[in-house]
């Protein structure tokens, strides 16, 4: 077993279809596999191989399924471990992907961890995970681990212009995905998530200057603009977007209306959802907040902000964004563990640093 970790939307999942093709590839050289030629290699590009399982998180909640003990319906953890027992269809192996692995409570990590143990003959899983430290250590001590880092901003560029993103854009959007070449190309195809992300990043900014009351206001319009940003959610759930060909689903939220004219509430799994969308953001522009109150204005990661920053920087008590940050990453923790989103926010905008 392998298991694959490392932030959201690094290259986890393409590099685990990668390694599922090279082993379902027909070529006859192992050197040359995955060939991405031969049939196999098309099928799993396609992903209609028979040999190959994939199991994500699904749901509002965004968890992978530990499945009915008798009659496991399929995408459930059960239901993977029947097919992998069963004898390849096309190949000499069955291949399985479990993407978002930390998304399996404890009870679907230990139905797993049999097979983990004593794979069936032929049998290959590749578990992605952005938070290890939530698997089993069961689990964990039972893969041979390989992390992915962040990728430098001039190969993100050139990975988007290999999709024909035009070079300044290219480098906007390098900047902005930190390192996470799948966010990258997700921004590239969602120019909308980019201009929600600008327009959160914006009125952070200014919220420095405003009372406590107003601060709570514009909390709540902020947690309902990031819902229209979680909505974009990468394939694996992590708060960022989606390549998509069509729109995304709408997320409703506080304020508008259903369809008989009732005020709509979306669940709390999708408040959570935006509310870890709001964070993240939160989070770069904190940073970059960071960086040019110590005087590196030329290393904020989001260049269109930098006169926005240094107004903000300037009028701020030193010490403080560092501070915040420390609370950024607590409120991810108790999002997590199910903490009200709305509260959580709330706090967050009162503690949000403030004009000296």
């Amino acid at each position: 077993m392998l298991l694959l970790i490392g932030p959201a939307s690094i290259g986890k999942t393409t590099l685990a279809l990668d390694l599922a093709a090279g082993l379902l590839c027909a070529a006859g050289d192992d050197e040359a596999r995955p060939c991405h030629a031969c049939r196999a290699c098309r099928l799993v590009a396609s992903g209609t191989h028979q040999d190959l399982h994939r199991l994500a998180p699904e749901g509002a909640g965004r968890q992978v399924r530990i499945g009915d003990p008798g009659d496991p319906e399929p995408g459930t953890v059960r239901h993977l471990i029947r097919e992998l027992a069963r004898l390849p269809v096309e190949g000499r192996r069955r291949v399985a992907v479990i993407e978002g692995a930390h998304r399996m409570n404890e009870d679907a990590q230990n139905a797993l961890l049999k097979t983990l143990e004593e794979p069936p003959a032929g049998a290959t899983l590749i578990l992605c995970a952005d938070e290890p430290e939530r698997l089993l250590p069961t689990v964990r001590s039972r893969a041979a681990t390989l992390r992915l880092g962040p990728l430098g901003i001039r190969s993100i560029e050139g990975l988007l212009a290999e999709h024909g993103i035009d070079p300044p854009r290219a480098a906007r959007l390098a900047r902005l995905a930190g390192g996470r070449p799948g966010l990258a190309l997700a921004y590239a195809a969602a120019p909308q998530a980019v201009t929600a992300r600008e327009e959160i990043s914006r009125t952070l900014l200014d919220l420095v200057a405003e009372s406590r009351s107003r601060r709570l206001v514009v909390g709540r319009e902020l947690l309902a603009r990031a819902a229209e940003l979680a909505g974009m959610r990468d394939d694996s759930g992590a708060a960022g977007v989606r390549v998509s060909e069509g729109p995304p689903d709408p997320v409703p939220h506080v304020g508008e209306e259903d369809q008989a004219g009732k005020p709509a509430r979306s669940s709390p799994a999708e408040r959570r959802l935006a509310a870890g969308a709001l964070i993240e953001t939160w989070a770069a522009v904190a940073r970059d907040l960071a960086v040019v109150a110590a005087g590196g204005s030329s290393r904020a990661v989001n260049i269109a902000l930098v006169d926005d920053l240094e107004a903000a920087a300037a009028r701020i008590p030193a010490g403080a964004v560092p501070a915040f940050l420390v609370r950024l990453a607590r409120a991810a923790q108790l999002l997590e563990a199910n903490a009200n989103p709305e509260l959580v926010v709330d706090v967050l905008v009162l503690a949000w640093p403030r004009v000296a």
